[in-house]
């Protein structure tokens, strides 16, 4: 009797097992299916709308160039992130391995990070029209778009660079401190170095974040376009989301095609920026493991 009722719950585990790894594999499937339509979707309709006049040329209601745009999107990317990481990853440092455990710092600075992250982006940009805009006299230009990203991406890479220093074993700090090593010097020569895959996972979703924002920066950097791109950061400029936000809204005849333009040179940024990040990741990966 009780051999039976053993095979039967046997039988009954197999069962729910094979149930859950199904509906592990449709869900994996379906996501993937979901992000493959999505880009051929829009690839398919904008690659054949880019041209070397929309890539480098002038703008005009003729071409409605992204040029400018591409020029104020890779601008904002490199400042955001030059300004937001060291900012980031020292406040990370500082969580994991300089303050005590139930600090009220350390509970107040996580209350602040989870807020940050919990803000709408909208919020942001009205906060960033306030005080960089009005208040610190920035005007709308692409020094106060850089100023409203860098706050909202810091809460990516506050969380990311946390979770990437703690999962460093403690036997590696040990063993540096045990040779002599101050604790600043084990930190940046032993700790960060093999944290720095995680690091970079957050930097690429912070980099997402920063290319596919338009709500905060339309209030912020603008909307305008330049005929000839500038790297002047006090410049009102557009990009490249904002730029295809506008062209889908415009009345011309080919604004829709260019705004899917758009879309497949956001995408080929990203995946770009994103493979690159992700080859370095994995060079330092390796270091660590040596």
């Amino acid at each position: 009797m009780e051999e039976v009722k053993a095979l039967k719950n046997l039988k009954k585990r197999k069962f729910t097992s094979l149930v859950l790894k199904a509906a592990v594999w449709f869900c994996g499937i379906l996501t993937v299916g979901i992000l493959i339509y999505i880009l051929m979707f829009i690839l398919v309709r904008g690659i054949p709308n880019i041209s070397m006049e929309f890539l480098f040329g002038e703008y005009n209601s003729d071409t409605l160039s992204a040029f400018s745009s591409m020029v104020t999107t890779i601008e904002m990317i490199v400042l955001s992130v030059l300004a937001a990481v060291p900012t980031g990853v020292f406040c990370a440092i500082y969580l994991t391995e300089y303050a005590k455990r139930g600090n009220r710092a350390v509970r107040i600075i996580r209350l602040a990070v989870d807020t940050l992250a919990g803000i709408p982006s909208i919020v942001y940009g009205l906060f960033g029209m306030i005080l960089f805009v009005n208040v610190l006299g920035f005007r709308a230009s692409v020094l106060s778009g850089i100023c409203t990203v860098s706050i909202m991406i810091l809460p990516v890479i506050i969380s990311s660079s946390e979770e990437a220093i703690k999962s460093v074993p403690d036997a590696y700090r040990e063993a540096s401190l045990g040779l002599g090593a101050t604790r600043l010097r084990t930190v940046f020569k032993i700790v960060l170095p093999s944290a720095m895959p995680g690091i970079l996972s957050g930097v690429i979703l912070a980099i997402g974040r920063i290319v596919g924002e338009s709500a905060a920066l339309i209030f912020t950097s603008g909307t305008n376009v330049l005929k000839n791109p500038s790297l002047n950061l006090f410049a009102s400029q557009r990009t490249l989301a904002i730029h295809m936000y506008m062209l889908a809204n415009e009345g011309l005849p080919h604004s829709k095609d260019m705004a899917f333009a758009t879309g497949a040179i956001l995408i080929i940024i990203v995946f770009l920026v994103n493979l690159a990040t992700t080859k370095l990741a994995g060079k330092f990966g390796r270091l660590g493991d040596e």
